[in-house]
This record gives structure tokens, sequence and C-alpha cells, in this order.
């Protein structure tokens, strides 16, 4: 068993010494060679700008926190520009715009010299309208009157203050009783 480890031995170290030999011998040169330029580089680092401040004037800029910042811009007259005209209202003295149309019911329909008409009645007033009479809280217009329905255009004021119309209608109220 001594002899078959020295020979593994002795085999190992003439295969290593083998290995060693002349036929590598031009290897080392060249590598000497070819490696004897090669330099690692490094780029330099980029020129730093010196720091310039930049001047702040809060007083040409809009303030983040104002409420205006959300509020739209008033458009001059009150409501925006396609608004009723509240000058008329406050001229005319009609008692059906002092009610809402909710309160309000058609009770009746003539036809008087082919001018349709409609009896509304409010409360206990009953009141007679024809088209072009002005109803309601909301700026509301008859445009037409039929014998079922009076049809009325509003004109209704949104959150951001701009009017725009609206179409409503009351109904031919049946008699009860």
């Amino acid at each position: 068993m001594q002899a078959s480890r020295y020979a593994a031995l002795l085999f190992l170290g003439l295969s290593l010494t083998a290995c060693g030999g002349a036929e590598h011998e031009d290897l080392r040169p060249w590598m000497a060679e070819a490696s004897k330029d090669l330099r690692g580089k490094i780029p330099p680092l980029p020129e730093i700008k010196p720091y310039e401040p930049v001047p702040y004037t809060a007083e040409a800029l809009l303030d983040p926190f104002n409420s205006g910042k959300i509020e739209p811009e008033s458009k001059g007259r009150r409501g925006g520009g396609h608004g009723p005209d509240f000058e008329a209202r406050e001229r005319r003295n009609n008692i059906m715009e002092k009610y809402p149309l909710e309160s309000m019911k058609m009770i009746g329909f003539m036809n008087i010299n082919n001018t349709p008409m409609a009896a509304i009645q409010v409360d206990q007033l009953v009141k007679q309208v024809k088209v072009g009479d002005y109803i309601g809280l909301d700026f509301g217009v008859i445009t037409k009157i039929t014998d079922q329905a009076v049809e009325i255009k509003e004109m209704i004021e949104d959150s951001t203050g701009e009017w725009s119309e609206r179409m409503n209608t009351l109904q031919l109220q049946a008699q009860e009783g």
C-alpha cells in the first residue's frame, strides 16, 4: 500500500513538472509585452459650477393660501355675463314671482281669443297666466301653455356664479273629490 502511494506521488510530481516545461515559456514575454501599455484610466471629475442664488420675489406670485385661488374672478356683472335682468324684475310687480314653483298647481286651461291661458293656484290665490308671464323664484318665464301643462324656462345660478337655463313644467292637477 505504501508502494502504491509512493507511485501516485511520483506520478503526480512528474506530471506537474511536465506542465511547467519549456513549451509555454513564450507565454510570459507575450503577456508582459501586451500588458505594458494597459493602465486603468478614470475620467476626470466634471467641473463644479459655483452656486448662484436666485432672487425670490413673492409680490408678483399668487399666494397659495389665498381663497381667491379657488374662487372664480368676478365677471363685472352680478352672477356672470348671461344672467337675468335684475332691474326689470324689481320694476315688475307680479305676485306669482314671490312663490316657488313647487307650491303652485295648474288647475285649469282656457283659450281666450286664440290665446292659451292657464289657471295657477298658489295657497288660496288663483291667477290667470299667459305665455311671456314671469313665474317662480328662479326668474321663470312661461314659454308654452297646453291643455295639460305649462312649460317654464328658469335661470339658475351655479356655485361658480354662472347662469344656466333649466326647463320646468307644471302639470294639470286632477280635481280632488
